[in-house]
């Protein structure tokens, strides 16, 4: 009897915090589609042009690139890239958004852990860089046929990927004081990073300085990771990028954590 009268609380808890969690999850994925003319459609028409200008007109006079058509071999960079951006900026706007019009401190004087705060906002950035990257790899496929040669690779490494920037866009938007300041990280830092991280052109071609400068980018990592799912092909071991990524979110997820807890850019 004792025993059933302790575990009443524990199921008690852990009952009203998954709904509070898919309540987050529910609430951010209808914005999501409420607005998909804005979280949708721009990165379709985006990486539509990106394969008609850089796989089909560029890709046409480049050639080969590791041994494949040039096509096939931007093909997962760009998915990525649509995740990575995507992810980072649902989360970054959808937070900071909260932050302006004073939600989040509904939340924080709630009897919801910070885990499951920062757990429903993130799945819902994630869900959204995952309908971007369907969305490209859909139109990938108009382009040239799309063989997935390690589905668990390619599954693991998008998810991995989209969680990593939803926790980055998390922290920006923790700090961020104005609408201005979401845009600074995506622009100076995101943008960089993943144009040189590997998406156009393969690390080999590179001089060794630049070589050497690559490999220091995580987004490249990422990026061969998905390529090797997707192509079987990467010019990076595939246990180095898995320890570089599961690394970063055991760090961003215990920053994120940490932020709420101390309540810090949130409360006044």
């Amino acid at each position: 009897m004792n025993t059933t009268v302790a575990t009443q609380p524990i199921v008690s808890n852990a009952r009203r915090n998954w709904t509070a969690l898919t309540t987050i999850v529910r609430r951010e994925v209808t914005r999501i589609m409420r607005i998909w003319a804005q979280t949708l459609v721009p990165p379709a028409i985006t990486m539509t042009l990106y394969f008609l200008i850089f796989g089909g007109l560029i890709g046409s006079r480049v050639g080969p690139m590791d041994g494949m058509k040039y096509m096939d071999f931007i093909v997962p960079g760009l998915i990525m890239m649509s995740v990575i951006q995507n992810s980072y900026g649902n989360i970054s706007s959808s937070f900071f958004g909260a932050k302006f019009g004073r939600h989040v401190e509904e939340l924080l004087v709630s009897p919801m852990p910070g885990y499951v705060i920062l757990g429903g906002y993130v799945a819902g950035a994630v869900l959204r860089g995952l309908m971007v990257g369907v969305i490209v790899l859909g139109i990938s496929m108009f382009f040239t046929p799309v063989r997935m040669h390690h589905p668990l690779v390619t599954l693991t490494t998008v998810l991995l990927g989209a969680t990593i920037f939803s926790l980055a866009g998390f922290v920006n938007a923790v700090y961020a004081k104005k609408f201005d300041d979401i845009a600074i990280v995506p622009t100076f830092i995101l943008t960089p990073l993943t144009y040189l991280g590997g998406v156009f052109y393969s690390v080999s071609l590179l001089p060794g300085w630049a070589e050497a400068a690559t490999h220091l980018n995580p987004i490249f990592y990422m990026v061969n990771a998905f390529r090797y799912g997707l192509l079987g092909v990467s010019d990076v071991p595939l246990w180095i990028a898995y320890g570089l990524m599961l690394g970063f979110v055991a760090v961003l997820t215990a920053i994120g954590l940490y932020l709420l807890k101390r309540g810090v850019g949130l409360r006044t």
